[in-house]
């Protein structure tokens, strides 16, 4: 499946992805530090390479419990949106994770890309919820939630471990009640 909006894209992340998502990946490594997860120590299960996560998320894929995308824009790779622990029954929620080649940063990429993935969530796979948790100085990420109005909904202490430690996040949320026309629509009316 692939979904676009003007000159931002929404593929599945593939194989072929690597050398372009290492360079990006190596060429921000400082910029994301702060922001991505990291593997506790111990833990041998956590993909180690871009391979094994892209064979770790499409397996996810397959069972219906996540959405690997590659974010492009003009048709090059320029970040990633993952949506992981998709639940359905009465649940009916997932989660949004996101991350983007500081060379796009404040362009409006991820945004337009969450918003992409958060509607086709709530339309095509009937979700209720998307979440999203963000690292209180997360000042950029906080932005990309407030541009879709996400609400707050809670603060989980030592939520995830990021760059070397358990980090506290901020929980926000959208239902699809909330989503009135979508989050795309509401991006284009601000």
């Amino acid at each position: 499946m692939q979904l676009s909006y003007g000159r931002v894209g929404l593929r599945p992340l593939a194989p072929a992805d690597a050398r372009a998502w290492e360079e990006i990946r190596r060429r921000n490594a400082d910029w994301l530090r702060p922001w991505e997860a990291t593997v506790p120590p111990g833990d041998t299960t956590a993909p180690r390479t871009f391979r094994a996560l892209v064979r770790d998320l499409r397996r996810q894929a397959r069972k219906g419990r996540a959405l690997p995308f590659a974010v492009t824009v003009d048709g090059a790779l320029a970040g990633q949106v993952t949506v992981t622990n998709i639940i359905g029954g009465s649940a009916r929620w997932a989660q949004v994770g996101y991350w983007v080649d500081r060379r796009q940063a404040g362009k409006g990429v991820i945004p337009t890309a969450v918003a992409m993935a958060v509607d086709y969530c709530l339309d095509e796979l009937q979700l209720h919820r998307v979440e999203v948790a963000i690292r209180p100085e997360n000042t950029a990420s906080l932005r990309v939630v407030e541009k879709l109005a996400f609400t707050e909904v809670g603060y989980a202490k030592g939520y995830l471990h990021i760059d070397g430690a358990w980090r506290d996040h901020r929980l926000f949320a959208l239902t699809v009640e909330e989503c009135g026309a979508g989050l795309l629509r509401r991006l284009e009316e601000r």
